[in-house]
């Protein structure tokens, strides 16, 4: 028990125990992080897979970070919203099934926004492919020709990712100066060091 004005321990010495380990301490270890990746590679395989071929990743919106220190890095978000795929000319229940995420609770606080994302979706749309619903059916309205669905390939990525602004470095020619800046910094430097011995010699001439 602790005595007088003293803190409480409150420590928290967990052990992990496992039945196959042995010895007194019993610790379970994690050794199969090699199997473990082979295992996700070859489900993340079989899924696209299954689903080809349609991408395994869906469009994501343009959005800010939050809070005010990353408030101006921009990054991609959950989904679109309701206004955003309005604007856009699609419907939250078809958007979904073409590929697009949507995400309810997103509002659209500026006009900027708002634009940078139909954007996006106009974009998406014109390099869409639509499959029919049943592959021997007639072609309707808003699916695409023969010609395209035999032609389309899976893509594989994240889908129209953010272009980070690339700054151009220009080198110039230094120009060549007869004077040194390294010099100038130590005379002057030597110069304030021994001012006042300088100042102490004349004082004694005088």
């Amino acid at each position: 028990m602790v005595k007088h004005n003293n803190i409480i321990p409150n420590i928290h010495c967990k052990k992990k125990y496992c039945e196959s380990s042995r010895g007194p301490l019993k610790v379970k270890l994690s050794l199969n992080q090699a199997g473990k990746k082979k295992s996700r590679r070859l489900a993340r395989a079989a899924k696209a897979a299954a689903i080809a071929p349609r991408p395994l990743q869906l469009l994501r919106p343009a959005v800010q970070c939050p809070t005010q220190r990353y408030s101006a890095k921009t990054r991609l978000g959950k989904g679109f919203t309701l206004e955003e795929l309005k604007a856009a000319g699609l419907t939250a229940r078809y958007a979904r099934t073409v590929g697009i995420a949507v995400d309810h609770r997103r509002t659209n606080k500026c006009a900027e926004s708002l634009a940078k994302n139909v954007a996006r979706l106009e974009e998406y749309k014109s390099k869409l492919i639509v499959f029919p619903k049943k592959r021997l059916s007639k072609v309707k309205n808003g699916d695409s020709s023969r010609e395209e669905c035999k032609a389309a390939t899976q893509f594989s990525g994240t889908i129209l990712p953010l272009a980070k602004p690339a700054h151009e470095i220009v080198m110039e020619d230094v120009p060549e100066q007869e004077v040194s800046a390294y010099t100038q910094m130590r005379v002057a430097k030597q110069e304030t060091r021994i001012a006042g011995y300088r100042k102490s010699v004349a004082n004694r001439k005088e």
